[in-house]
């Protein structure tokens, strides 16, 4: 007769649970997306940006067009390259295109 043994697994979460409100807050307040990286596409050779959609698995790729037209080729390349920091205003327009397309996409 063959008796059952019971491992040692947990059947609950690790650092407790997470109640509805707190659960409520959390997403409350987390951005919509996390910008992950920018990079220049090798089919076209324009610049796009890897986005993942909060609380999900999915990425997205924004293409960004002209948005980086107006920045020095010199800027461009550190960016992209090393995560330099760019303009604020080139920062906003990269930032309202990555919202308009988690937008598009979670609309649909």
């Amino acid at each position: 007769m063959l008796t059952e043994r019971r491992l040692a697994d947990r059947r609950y979460p690790l650092h407790g649970q997470f109640s509805a409100v707190a659960k409520d807050i959390f997403y409350e307040g987390q951005p919509q997306y996390y910008l992950e990286g920018l990079g220049i596409s090798g089919l076209t050779f324009t610049a796009f940006v890897k986005v993942r959609v909060a609380s999900s698995f999915v990425h997205l790729h924004v293409d960004l067009g002209g948005a980086l037209k107006t920045v020095s080729k010199a800027k461009r390349r550190k960016a992209i390259r090393y995560g330099k920091e760019l303009p604020e205003e080139t920062q906003r327009q990269i930032d309202r295109l990555c919202s308009l397309a988690v937008k598009h996409y979670l609309d649909h």
